[in-house]
């Protein structure tokens, strides 16, 4: 800053002296290391273009490109509608009328709240949020626990996809829909027996709409995020299913596939891993036809209930003390249903 003339002078760093702003490499010295950039523009769009051009119709491409595209076109209406449907009950629903269905007494408040998730969708990662607000307005945490894993495994999207990706076959949605309803609701019980106080450290959050604001922006914004962030995962998952099916070789599949209860562990924890929406993850259970039903069935129970994107949420929502222990205790009741409801069923 400078005095001149009873002037005050002042020069702002990427501004010239007459308050015009300075560009980049106009007028002054060129962006560094622009010879390796101006190589890098030429040769790179090139090179790529020769290699999709070379490996473009190998038949494991061809394959890869046909699985991952089937997964993403076959998924994408459900996930729409259940997004929007989130949407709309996150921002036109309020809260107090969870409250007022439940019993008093939390041991009849758990089934009653996982019930609920037959009829009120939602996606898995706007459930955490949602828990977390219902606990904060004087909800059991054992009901809203039942809620958060019944709402994004049971809803009438997931379980519609779950019947059009498994044509002719309604066993297979009759035993998601028991086994999922039997891991929430046992899960709130064990809440209800051996949870502790201070495992469980909530933050409160306030979820739908807000006194003073639009209902209708509140449902366009969570449905922008939530489909945005969901749909990204349902990419992620299409392209980790495709090259799972085409790179892994048979012989590693037949060996998991050959023994029932290694094919539960096995799927069930790719279902941590690929964290896939739940609205979509029936199709890629579909596309695994190499694993018995059973399998199939666990990786679509564990899915919607613990992957790494839920962990992280309920790290950051109720403490990671409470994560690890009700994920790692889902993942357990979860494979238990999953295997003697299946094994009756299937």
């Amino acid at each position: 800053m400078q005095k001149a003339g009873g002037l005050v002078e002042a020069r702002v760093e990427g501004e010239s002296a007459d308050g015009r702003a300075v560009v980049p490499g106009e007028g002054g010295e060129p962006p560094r290391y622009w010879a390796l950039l101006l190589v890098a523009a030429a040769v790179v769009p090139g090179a790529l273009l020769v290699l999709l051009g070379r490996w473009g119709d190998a038949p494991a491409v061809q394959a890869w490109r046909t699985v991952c595209l089937a997964v993403t076109v076959q998924a994408l209406p459900f996930l729409l509608l259940g997004t929007a449907l989130s949407g709309a009950i996150n921002a036109f629903v309020p809260e107090r009328v969870f409250r007022r269905i439940l019993p008093r007494r939390p041991v009849l408040a758990v089934p009653v709240a996982g019930v609920a998730g037959v009829v009120l969708p939602g996606c898995e990662c706007a459930s955490v949020p949602v828990a977390g607000s219902l606990i904060g307005r004087g909800v059991p945490p054992a009901a809203a626990f039942a809620f958060l894993l019944s709402a994004p495994a049971i809803n009438p999207v997931v379980l519609t996809a779950t019947a059009i990706a498994f044509p002719g076959n309604p066993a297979m949605v009759l035993a998601r829909l028991l086994a999922s309803l039997a891991t929430a609701v046992v899960m709130g019980w064990l809440w209800l027996r051996f949870g502790r106080a201070e495992w469980l450290r909530p933050v409160v959050r306030h979820t739908g709409h807000r006194d003073g604001h639009s209902r209708w922006d509140a449902f366009r914004t969570g449905f922008q995020h939530d489909f945005l962030h969901a749909g990204g995962f349902l990419v992620v998952g299409a392209m980790a299913a495709a090259t799972f099916n085409v790179a892994v070789p048979r012989s590693v599949l037949d060996t998991f596939a050959a023994t029932p209860w290694l094919s539960v562990l096995f799927l069930a924890g790719l279902a941590v891993l690929l964290a896939v929406c739940s609205e979509a993850d029936a199709f890629l259970a579909a596309s695994l036809t190499g694993f018995p039903p059973v399998a199939r069935l666990a990786f679509m129970v564990v899915g919607p209930m613990v992957d790494l994107k839920l962990i992280a949420l309920q790290a950051g929502t109720f403490g990671r003390a409470f994560a690890v222990r009700f994920s790692a205790a889902t993942v357990v009741v979860a494979v238990a249903c999953s295997a003697l409801i299946g094994g009756g069923l299937l």
